[in-house]
């Protein structure tokens, strides 16, 4: 059964999740609109060899946010020592595992804290490439006051959408996508609150490669085949920078990978190698 958590940031409250009493690390970073018991299912069946310490992100799941305009990695990496201080006895080097948003949080803390880090698995991650839409709306004022104003009155927004979509310029997927995320008021406003405020993690991705190498961290990306919102083409680039130490895997899937049908996937990547 997991344990719950939570641990003071400033004036919030950051909830965290925990299975397994293994002696190797593994840090969860969710995805957008999910929460750390997205990692539950993991977390059970590998409990004997690890322990599992999943963090609910600002603005979702039981964390309490009330902090500045922004989350900064260098919170998180606060944050981190206070959790993994009430682990002793764990593994000098840690695993950390990034689904979608959550890679983009992983990638970031390898340019905080890469001695820490033993490997990494990354499901679809978000991060690898820079999206112009998404640069606009969090790292520029103008941009920011149209993504905010768009997302209280949206109706230009949808009428592109549909036209892009009735000239095959849109592929459907994304459009299913995007409405989830963006039809009624609620949803938008956690839109728009959700991506500002995670917007100081920005990797440099050059960095962040050269990094992995020079330790020669094992990088293991999975991604889905038939994913239009992050392509796998995106990984297949990153790993050939990092090889003889990454690794692409490819399955019959969309973006949803973080589920128990892929279970033995993941612990195929995860099960602890005996050391020469």
């Amino acid at each position: 059964m997991p344990e719950f958590f939570f641990y003071p940031l400033g004036d919030s409250r950051i909830h965290v999740r925990s299975w397994g009493t293994g002696r190797s690390l593994l840090l969860c970073f969710h995805g957008y609109g999910e929460s750390a018991a997205s990692f539950g299912f993991l977390g059970e069946a590998i409990g004997m060899d690890y322990t599992v310490l999943a963090i609910d992100l600002p603005y979702h799941g039981w964390t309490e946010w009330k902090g500045g305009r922004y989350f900064r990695p260098e919170e998180l990496v606060t944050l981190i020592d206070r959790i993994v201080a009430d682990w002793p006895g764990l593994d000098s080097g840690w695993w950390l595992m990034g689904y979608s948003m959550g890679g983009r949080v992983a990638l970031s803390l390898v340019e905080k804290i890469p001695e820490r880090i033993a490997g990494m698995l990354l499901l679809a991650p978000d991060g690898l490439t820079t999206n112009p839409w998404y640069w606009l709306a969090t790292q520029t004022g103008p941009g920011n006051r149209l993504f905010r104003r768009t997302m209280r009155h949206p109706g230009w927004f949808f009428f592109f959408l549909r036209l892009g979509h009735f000239f095959r310029l849109v592929n459907p997927s994304v459009v299913k996508f995007t409405r989830r995320y963006i039809d009624n008021e609620l949803v938008r406003e956690q839109l728009y609150t959700r991506w500002t405020f995670m917007r100081a993690f920005r990797p440099d991705i050059a960095r962040v490669q050269a990094l992995l190498l020079a330790r020669k961290t094992a990088v293991r990306l999975i991604y889905g085949r038939f994913d239009r919102i992050i392509r796998w083409k995106r990984g297949e680039r990153f790993c050939e920078a990092l090889e003889p130490y990454s690794e692409l895997i490819l399955l019959p899937a969309g973006h949803q990978l973080l589920q128990p049908r892929w279970l033995d996937v993941f612990l195929s990547v995860l099960t602890p190698r005996p050391k020469p």
